[in-house]
């Protein structure tokens, strides 16, 4: 008997949809509340790290963010190796809950001005603990569902995982706008900042509910039946030259351009637009909606798109178009809002560029959770994958708010920073040319 038709023979009691539901709606849950803390990044700055230069504080503040994404690589390798071990299901249910547990625990943080120093050493670590459980998720569930989609148009039904950013981002900036809406300024700062944070729970209840029906994967049952004894990948990953090279292409060129392109677009875009346009807040988020829904169908037509011509053309196309735009649109946003007062073409022309930065994002996005699986054969696919992908959110994507942050204080300027990400997306863009290879045929199953 084949493999194929040992997959074939365990029963199939949930249908894909199904599958879809309960893995994107804990996804959902992950990019909810990492990116929650995100878009309070200009409110913690005072609340925790109060300082006479606002500058500073808005640092500060960023680089907290930061630290959870640095960490996400320490996570996705020990989940990673679980997951080779133990199976995909079980690091769901672990991950999600570390998760919830550790924003709930950041609303009733008490803030500097009540207990010193000791609240931002508390808020750093619940941001480490959130960037942990989040190295084993993100990237995991796009091996969970590849494996479970099949052969067939794989990049279009793996595409709605990548929605749970966008998703994320739009739960979290609509409720900070109806709150700042409902509330006043000082008592949005006293305590309305707090809220999304305890809605996390309810969501938290919710996910595990959902997570508890899931199957584990075909190709880790069939694992399971060849090899008994399955264990973690994660160091003879390194040992093999062909896995290596796949696992820096990954990082480099698949997850940390999207990664680039993800935080320039969707977290630095909107501080961008508050501290430096000095854009009002209100307009800076209902513009953030509409970037983000649109980026929503982006990312879908990619991942159809990516089934039609394959991954690699999607995501190269991609690469070049952010290494060519970022600059010229920061710089355009920036010009526009030296207007004075700002006119409705220029909210326009804001909002167009908005959603140009998120078709391009969107062309990374809808082919990677099938990439993620696709470059990797099964027994270390899990560990292999999540690695270099978290490796390129924490270290590339997270950081990047800060570095840009820091490069345009040091170089005194507003646009110095976007070199980096300019420059980075560019070489991305050449070396995936040369040497990313195809993987829409590559079977799952090997």
């Amino acid at each position: 008997m084949n493999k194929n038709s040992n997959l074939q023979s365990y029963p199939r009691q949930q249908s894909y949809l199904k599958m879809l539901i309960a893995a994107c709606f804990g996804t959902f849950l992950e990019w909810y509340d990492f990116l929650t803390f995100g878009a309070l990044a200009v409110t913690f700055g005072p609340l925790f790290f109060p300082s006479n230069d606002p500058s500073s504080s808005l640092l500060a503040s960023l680089a907290t963010f930061g630290v959870g994404m640095i960490v996400r690589p320490i996570g996705a390798a020990f989940f990673g190796s679980m997951g080779d071990r133990i199976g995909r299901k079980p690091v769901f249910m672990i991950t999600i809950s570390i998760m919830g547990i550790a924003t709930l625990l950041v609303g009733f943080l008490p803030t500097y001005a009540q207990i010193g120093i000791l609240a931002p050493i508390l808020l750093v670590s619940l941001r480490i603990l959130q960037g942990f459980s989040a190295g084993g998720e993100i990237g995991g569930g796009a091996i969970f569902l590849a494996e479970h989609a099949g052969e067939k148009n794989r990049g279009f039904k793996t595409s709605f995982l990548q929605l749970m950013g966008p998703f994320g981002i739009l739960a979290s900036t609509l409720q900070i706008t109806l709150l700042q809406g409902w509330l006043s300024a000082e008592e949005f700062q006293a305590w309305g900042w707090r809220i999304p944070f305890f809605v996390s729970f309810l969501l938290l209840l919710l996910a595990l509910y959902f997570r508890r029906t899931l199957e584990e994967t075909p190709v880790f049952q069939e694992l399971q039946t060849s090899s008994p004894k399955t264990e973690g990948q994660l160091l003879n990953n390194f040992k093999d030259p062909e896995i290596l090279k796949k696992m820096f292409l990954l990082f480099f060129c698949v997850s940390g351009g999207g990664a680039v392109l993800f935080f320039c677009s969707q977290v630095y875009l909107p501080i961008f637009l508050k501290t430096t346009v000095k854009l009002p807040v209100e307009l800076v988020d209902q513009l953030s909606v509409l970037s983000t829904l649109f980026l929503v169908t982006t990312i879908i037509f990619a991942g159809w798109l990516s089934d039609r011509i394959g991954r690699k053309p999607v995501v190269t196309i991609g690469l070049i178009l952010g290494a060519a735009l970022i600059l010229p649109a920061f710089w355009l946003m920036q010009k526009i809002g030296l207007h004075t007062p700002i006119t409705r073409v220029d909210i326009l022309s804001i909002s167009s560029i908005m959603l140009g930065l998120s078709f391009i994002l969107g062309l990374l996005g809808g082919p990677q959770a099938a990439m993620l699986a696709e470059l990797f054969p099964a027994k270390s696919r899990n560990s292999a994958a999540t690695l270099p992908h978290n490796m390129a959110a924490g270290w590339v994507g997270g950081m990047l708010p800060f570095i840009i942050a820091w490069l345009n204080q040091k170089l005194g300027g507003s646009e110095g920073g976007l070199w980096y990400p300019a420059t980075y997306l560019l070489l991305a863009a050449v070396i995936a040319l040369i040497y990313l290879p195809e993987s829409i045929k590559y079977d799952l199953n090997d």
